[in-house]
């Protein structure tokens, strides 16, 4: 995995990425990218299997792997599932530098690493 701060995974996303993996025939392997548009700069997408790519984060038994020139993107993001009766999501938690959109599944990074203001 690259060295530095790479994308955290909360312990629900890393349930839910297992989850989703097992189901899909891939135990333990996960691959997000990055699509460019949306309601920010940058949406995730998630698919089962490893695809190609480098491993970003490792937690909880899955493995979730990207591809490697969109590693200066995914620095500093964390990844959070939220589930309830109705349905749920993976969200994007920005850190510095990072706005996140009210949908929660897509970022744009600012200029100069400033801080967002919502």
């Amino acid at each position: 995995m690259p060295k530095g701060p790479g994308l955290r995974i909360t312990a629900a996303a890393a349930a839910e990425l297992g989850r989703q993996a097992a189901v899909a025939g891939t135990p333990g392997l996960m691959h997000l990218d990055l699509i460019e548009g949306g309601c920010e700069q940058w949406t995730i997408r998630l698919r089962p299997g490893h695809l190609a790519g480098t491993p970003i984060a490792r937690a909880d038994g899955i493995t979730l792997y990207a591809p490697a020139e969109q590693l200066p993107q995914l620095a500093g993001l964390g990844l959070d599932y939220r589930g309830d009766l109705s349905g749920g999501g993976f969200l994007v938690r920005s850190g510095d530098g990072i706005r996140s959109c009210a949908c929660g599944a897509a970022f744009s990074r600012l200029p100069g690493g400033r801080q967002a203001t919502q």
